[in-house]
């Protein structure tokens, strides 16, 4: 079986159940879509062109050779045809379970090709912060003065707490929202140094966080 690989989509709210449209047009049938919000200000997302700071979030799950198609489709002739301002990637899925990969796999029988095609890496990662309800303003700002330029936001909810705490002897809020920020990877360490320095889980916002590597990305609109 060919691997799987999980894309992340940002785009203008009310743009999702189009883009979920367009998915499955292209072989990617598995979905998980979220509310979200933009961190940049109203003023520059006007200057860029981006619309509104409400943001459909979309993940979903596709075979690699479904996803090298539905990035060249978004890069090329679907190009300025998705209906909004947005961003596309991919990262690489290391495990899944089987049920998901075989539909994912199925879809895409009769796209395949011989031979799957390696993808190059882009020079982007993704950085997800996990922090407490509120606190996303003071870590963006963080993030910011290191070089990013805006993130998106997802409401959550922590479980399995119980263990932290112990671990670490601190009472953690379980009331959380998820920061994902896209970053040029000579900028992905000292973000992440800065971020858990001041926010980590010893602070007030009580963070958590990783990086993933992007192979594919697409800036729509």
């Amino acid at each position: 079986m060919e691997s799987m690989k999980l894309i992340l989509s940002i785009v203008e709210r009310g743009q999702g159940a189009a883009m979920l449209r367009l998915y499955r047009k292209r072989y990617v049938p598995i979905h998980i879509q979220c509310a979200g919000k933009g961190t940049a200000t109203s003023v520059f997302m006007d200057i860029l062109g981006l619309g509104s700071t409400e943001k459909d979030v979309l993940i979903s799950f596709a075979a690699a050779s479904a996803a090298k198609k539905l990035f060249h489709d978004l890069d090329n002739e679907l190009r300025g045809h998705t209906g909004g301002a947005g961003i596309v990637v991919s990262v690489p899925v290391s495990g899944l379970n089987s049920l998901v990969a075989n539909l994912a796999a199925y879809h895409v029988e009769g796209l395949k090709e011989k031979g799957e095609e390696k993808v190059e890496r882009t020079e982007n990662s993704l950085i997800l912060v996990v922090c407490a309800r509120g606190c996303t303003d003071d870590v963006m700002s963080t993030a910011k003065a290191h070089g990013a330029r805006g993130g998106t936001v997802i409401k959550g909810r922590l479980s399995g707490r119980k263990a932290l705490e112990q671990a670490y002897e601190v009472e953690l809020k379980s009331e959380r929202e998820i920061v994902a920020i896209v970053v040029p990877t000579d900028l992905r360490a000292p973000i992440m140094e800065a971020i858990n320095t001041e926010h980590g889980l010893r602070s007030e916002a009580q963070a958590a966080l990783c990086s993933l590597p992007i192979e594919q990305i697409v800036r729509l609109g």
